[in-house]
């Protein structure tokens, strides 16, 4: 089993975490470290692309390159920036949900 998944999903939580604890913006934390996995899965779809159809030339590669679906063969080519992306959300959507309900007045008897 591929662990690159895990580890990609903990070091994007621990910089959001990190964003979040300073800045108190969740969101902020989950876009910055989910914007770094999906760009790096996204470079290296591009550079599998120019190997396998572009003749090793990027000049050879069209903008659309990285939507070829035959170069995300492999589910953890997927799973590798998709992990980060749910971990990173499901925190985010969590952290909202506590703040709410701690920001929530109490209930007052009639």
């Amino acid at each position: 089993m591929n662990l690159s998944l895990f580890e990609h999903a903990l070091l994007a939580i621990a910089a959001q975490v990190i964003i979040g604890l300073l800045t108190g913006k969740w969101w902020a934390g989950a876009a910055a470290a989910s914007s770094y996995f999906v760009g790096r899965e996204i470079a290296q779809a591009e550079y599998r692309w120019i190997e396998q159809f572009g003749d090793g030339l990027r000049a050879n590669m069209p903008w659309h390159a990285v939507f070829d679906h035959r170069v995300w063969q492999k589910a953890d080519q997927i799973a590798d920036w998709l992990g980060p992306v749910v971990a990173t959300a499901t925190l985010a959507v969590l952290a909202d949900f506590i703040r709410k309900r701690h920001d929530k007045p109490p209930a007052t008897l009639p």
